[in-house]
């Protein structure tokens, strides 16, 4: 797809003046080319924006209809300079009724007319006063301006150079039945809603608007454009705000403050190829689209979509850490619950109330102790029923292994030392191995501890505990048979950006007060498997920040590596040269793919988030597939 799917889109609120439909004209011109200039391919405007919402009952006025159709004939002139479509509200006549419609045009051309189908008549709101609904028209096209129009619900807008990119539109009312013509039009394909609104202001109904364009976006895979009326729709009883959004699968991309006199432009870059990866691995959405007996035209639009003037959607660097400061809390809480709940129920099926770790000083196995340690109390056990064990090997240093000692006796754990070093040099010895600091005598460390642990786990009649995170299971970064292996691995859903996260959210509860400072150290001790001297793994396989961002997006949206390094460039520009990007992005495509034999057997593990590598669950792949044609793609 063109610029990797990126299309701008903008919502405008110009100021209006009320059954004045030239000035009106005028503004949504003036607004228009602004947001044109920014880049905006689709600009939407409040419903009835030529005349204004409020005229009441000018609306049967002949003055203010007649006038509305010079307006539109303006607006639609002054369009030819315009490269973009634009969607403006209007009363139109047809069939001897009027209709609340919203009329899409493009360079000098009106390709098509939507009518609103869910008509008001209730506490504020009186338009059954003056319009008829979509259902009472019976006509497919209705000449105006001079030219046959086609008219109707039934209407999507087809980019004709990006057929992958469709347009449905409904108006205001439309979004708050139970089913809105938007659900119809996105399962025949939208995947961009516009929504033309007045919707007046009541304390708490900004919230109320905001969850229903938010949640309809995510029900329907799409995104939404929506449009109200600004502040001088104001009159008699009602004040309006002019609440404009742009959502995008439930994520608020662009919102409007509301109340702003002089109008208001928002934009935003939708994602396209999000939305129809999201769309083509939900199995029921499509199937939902056997429910639908609703049939549509498809008007071709020919707008050339070409690269963004300036790409300005933010793009996280840290998908996996929440950035809203409470909503962060709130989620560490839900991660550090399913952890603790994934433990405790196979403890109970098991029967087993012991739990045998490594405890290496480091963060993840930092981590797993304290699920454990909290799945204890859950459970109503001690911490004594935890035993850990420090396993020091040739490349142990001090400071982790302090830091294991002093944590799993803050935490109330049994702890025991068991020097390697001496076991693994026999072994080194009977493979007639030199002693070179290769990956033999790096793997034969792992696999002894881990042949340690599971030998303790049978003596002691407990269950092991793995401590292996997401991004060392993308990245194969664990020994086969070793670290690769426990009876149940609370952190196989935790890649490691989140992982230092839980260790720091955690170090703020409470009760666990007396490991605080521990933690802390924990958490400033660079990042090594302690397998040879010097050991520092981002050194080696570089940077977990840029392998969670490559993981999140080729995983959850399946992204080229193309557009992953794209987006990088923008997440990561105060950060990393592009050619460092560029270099460990290949190495994470070509570990991630030289690797999936190791997740083939992984162990079972808690699913935390959207992102999962589990055989069984959410990824499934050959064990021998290529990566050819990515890495071309990278090139």
């Amino acid at each position: 797809m063109s610029n990797f799917g990126f299309i701008k889109v903008a919502a405008i609120v110009p100021p209006i003046k009320v059954a004045d439909p030239d000035y009106n004209a005028g503004q949504i011109i003036g607004f228009a080319k602004k947001a044109a200039s920014a880049g905006a391919k689709i600009i939407v405007s409040p419903e009835l924006g030529i005349t204004g919402y409020t005229a009441a009952d000018l609306f049967n006025q002949r003055t203010l209809l007649d006038k509305t159709l010079s307006a539109l004939a303006k607006l639609k002139t002054a369009s030819r300079g315009i490269k973009s479509v634009i969607i403006v509200g209007a009363p139109l006549e047809a069939e001897g009724k009027l209709f609340n419609t919203a009329v899409v045009i493009l360079q000098g051309k009106i390709l098509g007319i939507v009518p609103k189908t869910f008509i008001p008549g209730y506490k504020e709101f009186y338009e059954e006063r003056w319009f008829a609904s979509a259902r009472d028209l019976i006509s497919k096209e209705i000449s105006l301006l001079g030219a046959l129009v086609p008219i109707g619900t039934d209407l999507l807008f087809r980019f004709k150079n990006l057929p992958e990119t469709i347009l449905g539109i409904e108006i205001c009312e439309d979004l708050w039945v139970p089913i809105p013509p938007s659900s119809h039009q996105a399962l025949a394909g939208a995947n961009i809603i516009a929504n033309l609104s007045g919707s007046n202001e009541l304390v708490g109904k900004a919230d109320y608007r905001r969850e229903l364009v938010s949640q309809q976006s995510a029900r329907s895979m799409a995104a939404y454009i929506y449009a109200g009326a600004g502040v001088h729709e104001s009159t008699t009883d009602l004040v309006f705000g002019g609440h404009a959004m742009i959502s995008e699968n439930g994520h608020m991309l662009s919102e409007s403050k509301r109340f702003i006199r002089d109008g208001e432009i928002i934009t935003a870059d939708i994602d396209i190829e999000h939305l129809l990866s999201d769309r083509a691995r939900t199995t029921s959405f499509g199937e939902a689209a056997n429910e639908t007996g609703k049939k549509f035209r498809f008007i071709d639009v020919p707008l050339e979509i070409g690269g963004l003037k300036r790409f300005e959607r933010k793009i996280d660097p840290y998908p996996f850490v929440q950035q809203n400061l409470a909503e962060l809390d709130a989620r560490s809480n839900e991660i550090f619950s399913i952890q603790t709940a994934g433990l405790a129920k196979r403890m109970e099926h098991s029967g087993i109330k012991k739990l045998v770790l490594g405890l290496s000083g480091g963060l993840d196995s930092t981590l797993a102790l304290l699920v454990s340690v909290k799945t204890m109390e859950l459970l109503g056990l001690s911490a004594k029923n935890i035993y850990a064990f420090t396993l020091p090997g040739f490349a142990t240093t001090k400071r982790t292994k302090s830091n294991a000692v002093k944590l799993a006796e803050a935490l109330g754990a049994n702890l025991e030392t068991i020097d390697i070093s001496s076991g693994v040099e026999k072994h080194l010895r009977e493979l007639a191995h030199g002693g070179k600091e290769d990956v033999t005598y790096q793997n034969a460390q792992a696999r002894y501890r881990t042949m340690v642990l599971m030998n303790k786990s049978n003596q002691i009649g407990a269950l092991m505990v793995g401590t292996g995170d997401l991004s060392e299971i993308a990245l194969g970064w664990n020994t086969f048979s070793g670290d690769h292996i426990s009876h149940y691995n609370v952190n196989a859903g935790i890649p490691k950006t989140l992982v230092k996260y839980l260790v720091e959210w955690i170090s703020q509860m409470p009760e666990f007060a007396d490991a605080k400072k521990i933690l802390k150290d924990v958490l400033a001790t660079p990042i090594s498997p302690e397998l040879a001297k010097n050991q520092k793994t981002e050194d080696l396989i570089g940077p977990y920040a840029l392998h969670d961002f490559y993981l999140y997006h080729f995983l959850r949206w399946g992204s080229s590596p193309s557009k992953i390094l794209y987006l990088a460039k923008y997440a990561f520009a105060q950060k990393f040269k592009e050619s460092e990007i560029k270099k460990w992005l290949r190495v994470f495509l070509e570990r991630f793919f030289k690797n999936q034999w190791k997740r083939s057997v992984m162990p079972d593990g808690p699913k935390v988030g959207s992102v999962a590598l589990s055989p069984r669950g959410d990824w499934r792949m050959p064990s021998d597939a290529d990566a050819k044609i990515w890495l071309e793609d990278l090139r």
